[in-house]
């Protein structure tokens, strides 16, 4: 179920998705990449942060009941948030955008400088923060050893990069980006129930 929350919490589009757009729009998608890289590697950050953090705690001290409810409750928060304003993202917006501009850019140069924005875009988010701490709390028992969190780790590392690098790649599509944006309400609504769930789910696990 966190794989699950995790990858669908990455169909909604935010300020990383819309960066990635643009790029891909006016850049095209290996210019892209470098933002995609870029925005992976700022959530590398927050994993490692956050899986590494908890390594301190243990699972029946004070403090770590309270992050589990902190992490609950922000999940409620993002799911309630999904649902409540699915369809209204405003990807119509990305629908617009000139794809011929900037084509003449060094390449390198453009590329670097999309991978610098990225990681900025990544690490300056503070919902990633929260949300990864968020998910890291629902891991207990046997799934909270050091093997579980590094493939964890790695799972959420590689979704993030995998899954920018997808949106970059088709973004110029306009069919592909159209057919999106129609089920993307829809999409936001079961990622936001997924979320729900899972917090509910550890909620009464803790009361057990």
């Amino acid at each position: 179920m966190i794989a699950a929350a995790h990858f669908l919490a990455l169909l909604s589009p935010g300020p990383d998705f819309f960066l990635i757009a643009r790029n891909s729009l006016s850049s095209g998608w290996r210019v892209a990449s470098g933002a995609c890289l870029g925005i992976a590697a700022a959530n590398g950050v927050f994993i490692v942060a956050a899986l590494a953090g908890l390594a301190a705690l243990s699972r029946e001290s004070t403090w770590f009941v309270i992050l589990q409810l902190i992490g609950c409750a922000y999940l409620l928060y993002l799911g309630v948030l999904f649902i409540r304003h699915a369809g209204t993202s405003g990807l119509g917006s990305v629908l617009t955008q000139d794809s011929h501009v900037a084509r003449s850019s060094l390449w390198f140069g453009a590329w670097r400088r999309a991978a610098s924005m990225g990681f900025l875009s990544g690490i300056l988010n503070p919902k990633n923060a929260l949300f990864y701490a968020s998910l890291a709390t629902m891991l207990t028992g046997p799934y909270a050893s050091t093997g579980w969190k590094a493939f964890y780790g790695i799972w959420m590392f590689s979704v993030v990069l995998l899954w920018d690098l997808l949106v970059a790649a088709m973004i110029g599509n306009q069919a592909i980006l159209q057919r999106f944006a129609r089920v993307l309400p829809w999409l936001e609504r079961v990622s936001g129930a997924m979320l729900i769930l899972l917090a509910v789910g550890v909620i009464i696990f803790m009361m057990h």
